[in-house]
């Protein structure tokens, strides 16, 4: 149990910013103080905007080894997938541009 304050000043800035770090790493600001403290790495846990796109990632990688299978194996459906896999590059870069405007 925890019993003991130890105080520290910091900006109105400093504040916000660890709690952010904090809120993203899905912990207290106490907490995240008293680990960055010790030394301790805090990983922030991704968001779910984060998280869709690691996963298309992923799907991408699947589908890239897929391809590149298909060229070892001569296979004649490689000019379909590609065109397809290039569309669904080109909407997520799309999509990815207007998120960043």
């Amino acid at each position: 149990m925890k019993r003991t304050y130890i105080k520290f000043r910091c900006s109105i800035y400093e504040k916000k910013l660890l709690s952010k770090r904090a809120e993203r790493a899905g912990i207290s600001l106490s907490e995240y103080c008293r680990s960055s403290a010790f030394g301790n790495s805090v990983i922030e846990r991704l968001t779910d905007e984060q998280l869709e796109h690691y996963k298309m990632l992923v799907k991408y990688k699947s589908n890239f080894t897929r391809i590149g299978n298909m060229f070892k194996k001569h296979n004649p459906k490689l000019a379909s997938e590609i065109e397809q896999l290039a569309e669904e590059i080109r909407t997520h870069l799309y999509n990815f541009k207007r998120i960043q405007k």
